[in-house]
């Protein structure tokens, strides 16, 4: 027999050992019976919200259709170590407790983002708040930063994807350097995720993600409706709108301007914090990581990484480590800044009337 035929023949025997090692791992696989703190470093989500979440997707995975196929469970398993650490599919494919090879780990990893996608993210990400939650938010801004009806903060965050196609690169360039998803989330008094969106691209500016957003209509539908006393709390990359509060620029030193920015940025600091958090829980979504799809799965991972932060903070999961995320996260320069909604006389006396009651009337 020639080398060359040892060779292949070798080859494919060492292909048939790894099968069978990853057949191996799956069968023995109890992960559910790792101590609780190991479970939250593998897979974030705690064991009472890993077994919530599975019972949601359960019946809308495919079912196995032979004993060596890949159950939900490892499936659903499988994809969060690929969130938690950002690691390439064959990496996450390959840990001690999952098992799956790289071919079969792309298949897990888009059948189980599209099912958490249509069964979870609906449920645990909304804008849609009770007065109850509404009035809790506000005494918690206001007891924490004085600053009156805040039901909610904004951000942009950038999101590191690999580069698209030539004819889209120019699109997706950021004034940071690199290709990303321009991600617009908003935060309530707790780091839920209450809204997010991550279509557009990263050179979008944050006020053109807003003013084409879901919840800018919602917004100004409930203003119209007499909502008059909510408002959503964004830096100066955001329009000044009603309902949606911005800094005044070019504040004076120790000005009322001055202090109203002040309080203001105190408020929002909580969702700067909560970008962290995500960020940090589920790593895929770091800078230093990238995400290795198309902008339409790079947006899918990021909204089913939201809706699972949520969870983790109904569930009281601990976020493992320090917070790694301390970059920039909106886009905050001023040249070109959108002045139109500046000029709105009725935002302008809101934000005035904000300002007074602050700092003079008391």
């Amino acid at each position: 027999m020639d080398t060359i035929a040892i060779f292949f023949i070798n080859e494919e025997r060492s292909a048939d050992n790894l099968s069978q090692s990853r057949k191996n791992i799956r069968n023995r696989s109890n992960f559910l019976n790792i101590c609780d703190k190991e479970f939250v470093q593998h897979f974030r989500l705690t064991k009472d919200a890993f077994k919530y979440v599975l019972t949601e997707i359960k019946d809308k995975l495919k079912k196995r259709s032979r004993t060596s196929a890949v159950s939900a469970e490892l499936k659903f398993a499988a994809t969060l170590r690929f969130l938690a650490e950002g690691s390439y599919q064959l990496g996450a494919g390959n840990d001690l407790n999952i098992g799956i090879a790289q071919s079969t780990m792309s298949g897990v990893l888009k059948e189980v983002l599209d099912c958490l996608e249509e069964q979870i993210c609906p449920k645990w990400i909304t804008m849609e708040m009770t007065n109850e939650e509404k009035m809790e938010a506000k005494q918690h801004f206001y007891e924490n930063t004085h600053f009156p009806g805040v039901i909610g903060c904004v951000d942009g965050t950038h999101i590191r994807i690999i580069t698209p196609c030539k004819d889209q690169q120019h699109m997706y360039f950021n004034r940071k350097g690199f290709s990303s998803l321009n991600a617009m989330i908003v935060c309530d008094h707790k780091m839920r995720i209450r809204y997010i969106d991550a279509r557009y691209p990263g050179a979008s500016h944050d006020a053109l993600v807003w003013n084409t957003s879901e919840l800018r209509r919602m917004m100004q539908q409930n203003y119209e409706n007499g909502e008059r006393n909510s408002w959503i709390l964004g830096d100066a990359g955001y329009p000044l709108e009603p309902f949606l509060m911005t800094p005044y620029r070019a504040a004076e030193l120790n000005s009322l301007e001055s202090k109203y920015n002040i309080a203001h940025a105190k408020a929002r600091n909580i969702v700067e914090r909560t970008i962290g958090v995500l960020k940090n829980r589920f790593r895929c979504l770091l800078s230093a990581r990238q995400l290795h799809y198309s902008p339409t799965k790079a947006t899918k991972i990021v909204n089913v990484c939201a809706a699972l932060h949520n969870i983790c903070l109904f569930y009281n999961a601990p976020c493992i480590g320090q917070l790694e995320n301390q970059e920039s996260h909106g886009t905050h320069l001023s040249l070109d800044m959108p002045t139109s909604s500046d000029n709105n006389n009725v935002a302008i006396r809101i934000r005035d009337g904000i300002r007074n009651s602050m700092f003079i009337e008391h």
